[in-house]
């Protein structure tokens, strides 16, 4: 069978959390920054997402990240997340899924036992390290971009639950952080359904109630996810960031781990060089270390590493045609969630 016109994906996880990567094929991206382009996606022409991160070729619970040439010198490569909503700046787990498909790929050529890998994004350059043994990476540890708290202790109105805290911090994107407990439930797989449905539905409250702007990128101007959390009693942290239409991530979230990181910080909890492991829904982990301090528009904001490991396991070609009938892709309620109609 000949494809005139194809897309080529790397099949990625990292933990449990799928971010395949999209190699080649893509249609130019217009924009002279990473940003730029992010914003051209989400307001111009979002064809290609929609032709991704959609059924027939995709299902809910998955990112696309699509691959392209770097519009700064100092980066290798450049990316940006394609979800379901919307084009996003920046996710640890898919960095980590994009620089592991990048190495072992050979795309950027593999050293070890270490490789550098430069990634261009919408939320600024990401420096990351991969760590490789016998052709395989074994883990990737991210610098990622300042984060820093918006608002600690913050008290938003809610019919089911009350008045309810949250932390808004920036973490790659804008999070809002909720301590469990306070919705009468706990972070575990049974519950994945009813928490995904309870953070859509904070989401929904937040835009209504709490306005965000980051000061140094235009366009990040929303909060993206909501992030509940939970005291493990090792130490570590328990998290479960909800995605639109209404599913949980399946990984322990790099840009929540960093913002969450960001709220330890600013309560004085977390110094420069303390580590806290983040854990998953499913028991996945990342590491989350503070490696700096600096200031983003007047705001403190800590510099988090963020540390994980994503497999590759397996590729797809996709056929681009003019007579494909569902090239715009389609949601269903009944795997979607009955939030599917929130998706852009």
């Amino acid at each position: 069978m000949r494809f005139e016109r194809s897309l080529e994906l790397l099949l990625v996880h990292c933990q449990g959390e799928l971010g395949h990567v999209l190699v080649a094929g893509a249609p130019d991206i217009p924009g002279a920054t990473m940003l730029d382009k992010m914003n051209h996606i989400n307001t111009v022409d979002d064809s290609l997402r929609r032709f991704v991160t959609f059924e027939p070729r995709a299902n809910v619970a998955m990112s696309v990240n699509l691959l392209v040439a770097p519009t700064r010198a100092d980066a290798d490569a450049g990316f940006i997340v394609l979800q379901a909503d919307r084009a996003h700046p920046m996710s640890g787990s898919n960095c980590i899924c994009v620089v592991t498909a990048l190495v072992e790929s050979g795309r950027v050529p593999m050293h070890e036992p270490e490789t550098v890998v430069r990634l261009d994004t919408p939320a600024g350059l990401i420096v990351a390290r991969a760590r490789c043994e016998n052709g395989r990476c074994l883990s990737v540890s991210l610098d990622n971009v300042p984060s820093f708290a918006e608002r600690l202790d913050h008290q938003i109105d809610t019919p089911l639950w009350g008045r309810v805290k949250v932390d808004i911090a920036f973490g790659g994107v804008y999070y809002a952080l909720v301590d469990v407990g306070q919705l009468g439930l706990t972070i575990r797989p049974d519950n994945a359904r009813a928490l995904a449905e309870a953070g859509i539905e904070l989401k929904r409250l937040l835009a209504e109630q709490v306005a965000v702007v980051h000061p140094t990128l235009p366009g990040i101007d929303e909060i993206a996810y909501v992030m509940f959390r939970d005291a493990e009693p090792d130490g570590a942290v328990r998290t479960c960031t909800t995605l639109q239409p209404g599913r949980v991530d399946r990984s322990p979230c790099g840009t929540g781990s960093s913002a969450n990181l960001a709220t330890l910080h600013a309560r004085g909890v977390v110094t420069v060089g303390d580590v806290r492991t983040s854990r998953s829904i499913i028991g996945g982990e990342f590491l989350a270390e503070a490696i700096g301090e600096t200031e983003i528009g007047g705001r403190k904001a800590v510099l988090p590493r963020i540390t994980g490991q994503a497999y590759i396991y397996g590729r797809s070609e996709l056929r681009m045609s003019d007579d494909d009938p569902f090239a715009a892709g389609f949601a269903l309620s009944d795997t979607w969630g009955p939030q599917v109609g929130l998706l852009k």
